[in-house]
């Protein structure tokens, strides 16, 4: 997927992201959804493809069956997207796990 840096595209991925926090935190009822947590989007160069990065921690069967969650609710928070941003063309969306803060805190230190 080819980012992009436009300024555009910066906006559009804080306002998916923020829609996308609030979506999931009023509309989704999935239990296996709950903390998850959305910290950050990157678009593609065309603004097609949505990357949503999200944070949940917990054992594998429990990151296994948000990741599902996820991927089944994805029309519906894009469904949820097209209505809160008033957008003619939404992007599609795709979910990675964001292993960033885990990695920084719990990284074994070199010697």
């Amino acid at each position: 997927m080819k980012r992009t840096a436009s300024r555009r595209s910066h906006r559009l991925a804080d306002q998916i992201a923020r829609e996308m926090a609030m979506a999931l935190l009023e509309d989704v009822r999935d239990p296996r959804l709950e903390l998850v947590t959305i910290s950050g989007v990157t678009l593609n160069a065309d603004l097609s493809i949505a990357q949503v990065f999200y944070t949940l921690s917990g054992d594998a069967t429990r990151l296994a069956g948000a990741a599902k969650a996820l991927d089944q609710a994805r029309g519906f928070l894009r469904t949820q997207l097209g209505k809160r941003l008033s957008m003619k063309f939404v992007p599609d969306l795709r979910f990675s796990r964001d292993t960033y803060l885990e990695d920084m805190v719990y990284a074994k230190p070199e010697a």
